[in-house]
This record gives structure tokens, C-alpha cells and sequence, in this order.
């Protein structure tokens, strides 16, 4: 029976549902098409982000303190195998890198190579505090690495060498002058001098942002002061005094970690090392001079220890400059395909160093 209003309007019960399904259909739809977005991004994402290489976490004994590491292993890959141990840039890095180093270890698992990486110094819960550390002091950590990985059954002895980047540029060196025994070293990105590559860094990036010609001399001579307090031995409250207080996110244990390695410089090192080096660099790289870098490589390195390799479109940490400006196009890239952060050809060409390392290492 008719409700009076129903026959008012002139409208059945069943009709009024009706009309209200087609009214939440469009909405049902949407939904069940954002939910099975959703399914299949994610599907794609936990795809793209498992990669073939087996973890394990490590304990490296270092004086006092443990190294909180990971290895990681060729699955099914027959012992011993050759190995790559990572030393970190400058900043707090875990084991790693928020998963930016885990594509670089299935290039290196593809040529038989573990890959051997530890939480700097009271990263992730670790010990000690990586601002204390010299480069010197972080060296000394890379030779307890492979001092602790020569002992295990599993690792070739004679096929161990290095990767490391950025900052890891003046520690390398240190450990290749000190440890004969590695066969290689995989150098990206590398600095040479400490004052001339924090220079070169700021103007870059000045320039890279649009300042003017007064704004970027305006820094070189506040740098010029720091650099001046620097050698003077001057503490963080001289430093912060004698800029106004305008320390720029300047911390008193960063003043002492820069306090203690401003004086670095790898050319000495390199010069007595007879590692095979494969050198990486990027020519959009705002923070190290690729030119001085390479001419300093070139020239106290014998040509057929050095192999160099320049990519373009890259930056810095060897990502494409177009995925590193774009912060969404980043985050999307390394979560759905973070092998495609990557400058193009580099992780190929980083299995193919690997593999013409192995048969020089044998010999």
C-alpha cells in the first residue's frame, strides 16, 4: 500500500530505491576502483622492492663498541664469495641508507659479491657518536670490517675491495694506503680537498638557486672567516661569536666533527695506493667538483689502475637530476622503482667492474 506522500508524488517504493542505487552507484564504483588501485600499487611497490639478496644482521667487534651491521649475500651462491664493503658519505646513514643501497647490492649479488655495511656510529640505536669521529677513526672502522669478514669461511680473502661515496672519498685511500691486501675500490663521487669541495659546494648551490653575484661573495667571505677560526683552533662559542650568532644550523658537535677533518685531503693516499679504482661522477654534482676530482684520479693514478666514468643527468648520489628536483616524482620513483632512482647504466656498469674485478683479483 501507498504511503500518501508516495502517491502524492506519484512514486513506488521500488522506484524510490531505485533511484537511490543509481544515486550510490557512481560512488560504489569509485570506490572498489581506488581500492583495487591500491591493491595493485601495492602490489607493485612490495614487487619492486624485494630484491635478490639474502640479509643477515652482524655484530663487528670495534675496540670497546660493536658495529650493528648487515651482510648481504647471492641467494643460493656457492662460498667463498668475493666482497663489498660500503663506507658511507657524510650524515647520520644506517646500514642501509633507508634502503637506497639495497639495488646497489643486487648489481654486486649478480657479479658474486656480498656487500658488507654497518649503522654509523650511534645511528639506529648503535653505539658511540659518528661527530667524533675523524676520518682517521672511521678508517680504522673499515680495516675492523675487514679484518672481522677475513675470518669467516665464506669470504674469498682475495677478492674484497670497497664502495663508498662522497665523503667515504678521504677514508678509501686511507684504508687502501693501510690494508694492501684489498683488491678494488669503487669510488663515487669523491671529493679531494675538504676546504676546496666546501667551497666549490657553496657556490654551486647558490648559483644552482638563483642567488646574485653579491649574495654568493657574501658567503665566500663568511666561509673565508670560518675557514680563518678553523685553523685557529677556535671553539663553537668563538665561532658563533665571531658570526653574530648566525650559525646557519651550525651544532657544537658538527663545529667539532668539521674541526677535526677540514684538513682532509685524499691526493697523498691515493698516490701510494695500487687498488684497481673505478671512478664515478656526475655532471650535475653540486657538491663535488668533478673536474678536480678527475684531475687529481688521472694524474696520480696510472691509466691502467683507473677506469672513470662520467653520467649524465645525474647528480650527486648518481640519481637522475630530473627524479632528485621533483619531490613527489622521488618518493613515487623509490617506492614503485627504486632501481630507477638511478643514473642510467649504473648499476650494469657497476656488476660489470665487479666481474672483470674478479678475474684481476685471482691472479
Amino acid at each position: 500500500m501507498k504511503t500518501v506522500q508516495e502517491e502524492a508524488a506519484g512514486r513506488s517504493p521500488d522506484a524510490r530505491a531505485g533511484k537511490g542505487r543509481r544515486r550510490w552507484l557512481p560512488w560504489v564504483i569509485g570506490l572498489v576502483t581506488v581500492l583495487a588501485v591500491a591493491v595493485i600499487a601495492g602490489g607493485v611497490a612490495v614487487v619492486q622492492n624485494d630484491y635478490d639478496i639474502d640479509e643477515q644482521s652482524v655484530s663487528i667487534p670495534f675496540g670497546p663498541i660493536a658495529l650493528d651491521g648487515v651482510l648481504a649475500t647471492p641467494p643460493g651462491a656457492r662460498a667463498p664469495l668475493g666482497l663489498v664493503i660500503f663506507v658511507h658519505g657524510d650524515g647520520p646513514i644506517d646500514a642501509t641508507y633507508d634502503s637506497f643501497y639495497r639495488p646497489i647490492w643486487e648489481s654486486f649479488a649478480r657479479a658474486g659479491y656480498a656487500s658488507l655495511s654497518w649503522n654509523k656510529q650511534g645511528i639506529d640505536g648503535s653505539a658511540g657518536n659518528w661527530l667524533d669521529q675523524s676520518m682517521q677513526d672511521r678508517a680504522a672502522e673499515v680495516e675492523a670490517a675487514i679484518a672481522w669478514a677475513s675470518q669467516r669461511p665464506d669470504i674469498d680473502t682475495k677478492r674484497i675491495g670497497l664502495w663508498g661515496s662522497s665523503q667515504g672519498g678521504w677514508v678509501m685511500p686511507k684504508v687502501a694506503r693501510q690494508t694492501p691486501s684489498l683488491c678494488f675500490m669503487i669510488a663515487a663521487s669523491p671529493a679531494i680537498n675538504w676546504e676546496r669541495q666546501g667551497r666549490y659546494n657553496t657556490v654551486a648551490q647558490m648559483r644552482a638557486d638563483g642567488a646574485s653575484q653579491t649574495e654568493i661573495d657574501q658567503a665566500i667571505s663568511k666561509s673565508d672567516r670560518t675557514r680563518k677560526l678553523l685553523d685557529d683552533g677556535a671553539s663553537f662559542e668563538q665561532y658563533r661569536a665571531a658570526v653574530n650568532g648566525d650559525v646557519e644550523g651550525m651544532t657544537a658537535n658538527r663545529w667539532t666533527f668539521i674541526s677535526k677533518n677540514f684538513r682532509s685531503d685524499a691526493t697523498r693516499d691515493l698516490k701510494q695506493s695500487d687498488l684497481r679504482v673505478f671512478l664515478v661522477l656526475a655532471d650535475h654534482d653540486l657538491n663535488v667538483d668533478i673536474a678536480d676530482t678527475r684531475e687529481v684520479y688521472t694524474r696520480v693514478l696510472p691509466p691502467e689502475q683507473l677506469e672513470v666514468k662520467t653520467y649524465s643527468g645525474a647528480t650527486h648520489g648518481l640519481v637522475k637530476k630530473n627524479i632528485e628536483d621533483s619531490t613527489l616524482r622521488k618518493y613515487a620513483t623509490a617506492i614503485f622503482n627504486p632501481r630507477g632512482l638511478f643514473a642510467s647504466g649504473y648499476l650494469a656498469d657497476l656488476q660489470a667492474f665487479l666481474e672483470r674485478s674478479t678475474q684481476a683479483c685471482d691472479r
